[in-house]
């Protein structure tokens, strides 16, 4: 089998936190491919070329940009604030994935760029899962995770794997931390071999019509019980767990 190539964009300030004992864990795991561990840094923006308009790239961007594309999984390692990625890996996000490199007007969603590779989210709730569900005070996650994996991951086409969610661990015993970690790594151990999330295809939307759900695909989920996914509902329930696990 081919070397597999791995890059992990780490965002966390504290190098004794939860977030970095998973990441650590990633880069033992996988020390059996070719990976590359990344730490987050900011970097400065990249003028004109995210709106198309041809302006030069910075080397840094570069670079990360080269990282990316040699290889065929990325995780991003953070800890999960205001319900979503910090600001530094927000920007690590608008810096990298951009217009031209990441993504077009053509190549998007299912028919994307990186439809090649394959990429998650791993990350920590400040939290219990209670409160993170259907009828939980903070909303169900897979609402909380729609933007972020097909707005960001799957529009630039990539394979998106069910996250990897860690549930309050300041919250919970040390004993309830050491059992996670070990479960990271026993999935970390055949993640490259996952199924991905199912999203709708992108030829199942009219583009001459503002990219509305075509009418056959309404009909054949009519008498379904849930929507399509969390974003296209159909004036039902959103699928549960659809944005957490494969398959469902």
């Amino acid at each position: 089998m081919a070397t597999k190539k791995v890059l992990i964009v780490y965002a966390h300030q504290s190098t004794g936190s939860f977030n970095a004992a998973a990441k650590d864990a990633a880069v033992e795991v996988l020390a059996g491919h070719h990976r590359r561990s990344q730490q987050c840094r900011s970097l400065p923006l990249c003028r004109g070329d995210q709106t198309g308009m041809g302006g030069r790239k910075t080397a840094d961007i570069t670079e990360e940009q080269r990282k990316l594309t040699e290889v065929d999984l990325i995780i991003f390692q953070f800890p999960m604030y205001w319900f979503t990625v910090p600001a530094i890996m927000k920007g690590w996000i608008d810096r990298v994935l951009t217009l031209g490199y990441a993504y077009s007007q053509e190549k998007r969603y299912s028919q994307g760029i990186f439809n090649d590779k394959k990429a998650m989210l791993s990350f920590t709730t400040g939290c219990h899962e209670s409160m993170l569900g259907a009828d939980g005070i903070n909303g169900d996650m897979n609402v909380t995770l729609w933007p972020l994996q097909i707005g960001i991951l799957h529009y630039c086409g990539f394979q998106v794997l069910a996250p990897q969610i860690f549930w309050a661990p300041p919250h919970i015993p040390s004993e309830e931390r050491s059992t996670m970690l070990e479960g990271w790594h026993t999935r970390l151990q055949g993640v490259l071999c996952e199924k991905p999330l199912s999203f709708t295809p992108m030829d199942c939307f009219d583009g001459e019509k503002g990219f509305q759900l075509k009418p056959e695909v309404h009909e054949k989920n009519a008498t379904k019980e849930y929507g399509l996914t969390v974003g296209t509902h159909l004036g039902k329930a959103p699928p549960p767990n659809k944005q957490m696990k494969a398959g469902v």
